[in-house]
């Protein structure tokens, strides 16, 4: 395993924020910047950055009120656009002017966004499961159990409960699951293992509107950026329609189908960790 460093940095309302470091910060490869899925924390890429560290630094946030980051005494806080701010205090802080972007799920979203806002920061892109439009029943899915702990006993217990969460996950190993556990579950003071995310992120969520914003603007200052779109075979959150119609607005955009996986790709499965490291390998 590819060790890292860990570091924090205070956001621009103070808030404490945790990532990991890998690499090399002096490679004149392009840093990797890893942005996870909604709940997720900087643990997701551990294998990918084991991957890539020889060559190349990599930064992994833990977004606030995930991981190691502190959690917001202000739920309305979370929100993308606070979010893509702590991004761009992680680029500033760490010296990066140009990266390839990694986002899964929620964070292709963010990285759309970081197109939008910081454009000459995205030497590439990677958009894992996600694209401008969402299907709703996925989205319904992922709401219907973040915003309440599922305290389990022990390990085992845990990954009992996500295999049955999660059924669609291309995971097929007893010591993957446990990893998958390790990275969703954090021992609390009771000795219980507890959810590792503040419940009060589907606060925010809640609260807005049915109607879900249109990203396509988004993708669109995407179109001179090199980018990259795994979709899982099974996903429930990016459509096979979206997936095609993201070739016709972007014609150069490289797609790879993930097959045996739902929302979303590990990123080790074969087809997409050989997609994807050939893709980072160009940078």
């Amino acid at each position: 395993m590819a060790s890292f460093r860990d570091r924090r940095l205070a956001a621009q309302d103070g808030l404490l924020l945790y990532y990991r470091d890998y690499g090399d910060p002096l490679s004149r490869r392009l840093p990797l910047v890893c942005l996870t899925g909604l709940t997720r924390n900087s643990a997701d890429f551990a294998d990918l950055a084991d991957r890539h560290a020889h060559e190349r630094r990599i930064l992994c946030l833990d977004y606030r009120g995930r991981g190691r980051s502190a959690y917001d005494s202000d739920w309305r806080n979370y929100d993308p656009r606070i979010y893509v701010s702590d991004i761009a205090h992680l680029i500033a802080a760490n010296d990066v002017h140009r990266a390839v972007v990694v986002g899964t799920s929620l964070g292709g979203v963010l990285t759309m966004a970081l197109a939008v806002l910081k454009p000459t920061t995205l030497g590439a892109a990677v958009l894992n499961d996600i694209g401008p439009d969402v299907v709703p029943g996925g989205i319904a899915r992922i709401m219907g159990y973040i915003g309440a702990d599922q305290p389990q006993p022990d390990w085992p217990s845990a990954v009992r409960y996500l295999r049955q969460l999660l059924p669609t996950l291309s995971i097929r190993t007893d010591e993957g699951w446990l990893k998958m556990a390790q990275a969703t579950y954090r021992q609390g003071a009771d000795g219980v293992l507890h959810f590792d995310w503040d419940v009060n992120l589907a606060k925010p969520l809640l609260a807005q509107s049915s109607s879900v914003p249109d990203l396509w603007p988004l993708f669109g200052a995407l179109r001179r950026i090199p980018t990259l779109v795994l979709r899982g075979a099974l996903s429930d959150v990016l459509s096979p329609e979206t997936f095609a119609r993201m070739a016709l607005v972007k014609p150069d955009i490289e797609r790879v189908t993930v097959p045996n996986s739902g929302h979303v790709p590990t990123l080790n499965e074969p087809e997409a960790a050989a997609a994807i490291d050939a893709f980072i390998r160009r940078f």
